[in-house]
């Protein structure tokens, strides 16, 4: 109730920092791997310090907190930071993910024809809610006849009507289609957040239409824990967006994000208990460096809201070519570039291998819902490479648990 409905995820960042007790932060330090013990349990993490000088930071548990996946697009209403690092972690510590190919993407991201990759400020569908509606470069109505809710649609039939209409190109117009609140009494009050993103690419929603398109927004999918965060790997923890807990299922409901990191922050530091440092041994990484830019532009054509078999397969064809670079200095763009690599590779096998289209999950040549696909999706990445598979029936109160 203290956001007024709008900036809820900033209040909740508030309140928890109002409240004390934080832990001990190391300013701009990347981490780069998780250490593993002989027999495969969590250890500490490795990580690279601003001078380039590598270290260790040993303990008895590691919880991954690092948000999303968004940066492996070339477009996103993530935050830079957002560049895949805790699942590529992971990932190279053994642990199964799953959901991968689920990635939501919001229809209303705040489009800047100064600035078409990046990060884009969000518009909220609040605004929507209030009885703005979206229009097409030539001014007709996107929503007419795509769904009975109109524009207030779930968000991946809104992303995908709004993507086949942007290639029709109506009045000249391929990139962005409009979002008209004009109509709404008070914009400036009512959606202060979105009224200064506006304005800063010189935009009055009270007069003008608000220039929109589809970002990746958020990752469904992630790895895998149950009820208490613990992943497959002993000792190792996962909330948040990097986790998959199964709540969000095929598409996320607007702001369950926020009560799922709440709810699974609490039980994991409930678990937690105080364990002996051991010695840990990082992973045999190769860090790789194939250009952030050529990979976004791909992900973004073809494992982004509509996918298809060969752009799927070109994907991981890009990806086994990309020559690895051991002897590279690492930086942190280095570090970064790799697990954006890494995880486009393992996204990209996840699409390929579910055979149909689910929640925000589009296959344009599989374009129906299968009932043999009713369940998660696993992934393990093993000797470079992305192993996927369908798990057996289970009961719904054991497909929470590992």
């Amino acid at each position: 109730s203290q956001a007024g409905g709008e900036p809820t995820g900033a209040e909740s960042q508030r309140a928890l920092l109002a409240a004390g007790r934080q832990p001990i932060t190391l300013e701009a330090h990347q981490a780069l791997d998780v250490l593993l013990t002989q027999s495969g349990s969590a250890a500490g993490i490795s990580v690279l310090a601003p001078d380039g000088a590598v270290g260790v930071i040993r303990a008895g548990s590691v919880v991954l907190a690092t948000g999303g996946s968004g940066q492996i697009f070339a477009a996103s209403t993530n935050p830079d930071i957002a560049t895949a690092d805790g699942l590529a972690m992971a990932l190279r510590a053994g642990a199964v993910a799953a959901d991968l190919e689920f990635i939501q993407f919001h229809p209303t991201a705040l489009f800047d024809p100064n600035a078409r990759t990046g990060r884009r400020p969000l518009v909220t569908e609040a605004v929507r809610g209030a009885g703005a509606r979206l229009l097409d470069g030539a001014g007709a109505a996107v929503m007419t006849g795509v769904h009975p809710l109109g524009d207030l649609a779930p968000r991946d039939v809104v992303s995908l009507a709004i993507s086949r209409r942007l290639r029709e190109n109506p009045g000249g117009i391929g990139d962005h289609v409009f979002l008209d609140a004009r109509g709404i009494g008070e914009f400036d009050r009512r959606f202060p957040t979105v009224t200064a993103s506006c304005r800063e690419v010189g935009v009055n929603p009270a007069v003008d239409l608000i220039p929109v398109s589809p970002a990746a927004h958020y990752h469904c999918g992630g790895v895998l824990t149950d009820i208490d965060g613990r992943t497959t790997v002993p000792g190792l923890f996962a909330i948040g967006e990097v986790a998959r807990t199964g709540l969000h299922g095929a598409n996320r409901l607007a702001s369950n994000s926020l009560l799922e990191g709440l709810v699974m922050g609490e039980r994991v530091a409930r678990v937690l208990r105080a364990q002996p440092a051991l010695i840990g041994r990082a992973p045999n990484t190769a860090w790789l460096r194939p250009g952030r830019t050529p990979l976004q532009g791909i992900m973004s054509r073809h494992a982004g809201i509509g996918r298809e078999a060969a752009g799927l397969a070109a994907i991981l064809s890009l990806a086994a070519q990309t020559p690895s670079a051991p002897g590279l200095q690492l930086s942190r763009d280095a570090a970064e570039t790799s697990n954006l690599a890494l995880v486009s590779q393992a996204i990209a096998a996840a699409a390929a291998y579910r055979t149909e289209s689910r929640g925000c999950h589009v296959r344009t040549d599989h374009p129906r819902i299968d009932v043999r696909w009713g369940r998660s999706s696993f992934l393990q990445w093993q000797d470079g490479s992305a192993r996927v598979w369908l798990p057996a029936p289970v009961t719904r109160l054991a497909q929470v648990a590992v």
